[in-house]
């Protein structure tokens, strides 16, 4: 697991959701409303919460994988 402040995680959390968001609207035509209130409430944003999980540490791009999947499948694989 990576070592990093707890300020640190924070922003690294926060820069992922606010790519996540930006890729949704992007890539799937979301308007900012859906596309804030589809991340806040997916489990995808609730395992990037869990620092053992280290999704943090990962690129947006990957946790957004993991979003589009559970959004097509219902589910956080």
């Amino acid at each position: 697991m990576m070592h990093v402040s707890e300020n640190e995680y924070k922003w690294m959390v926060e820069q992922v959701v606010s790519d996540m968001i930006g890729l949704l609207i992007e890539h799937e035509g979301y308007d900012f409303t859906h596309a804030f209130e589809t991340v806040y409430a997916s489990a995808t944003y609730q395992a990037l919460l869990k620092p053992e999980t280290n999704l943090y540490s990962q690129s947006s791009g990957y946790v957004y994988s993991y979003l589009i999947s559970e959004i097509k499948t219902g589910k956080m694989d």
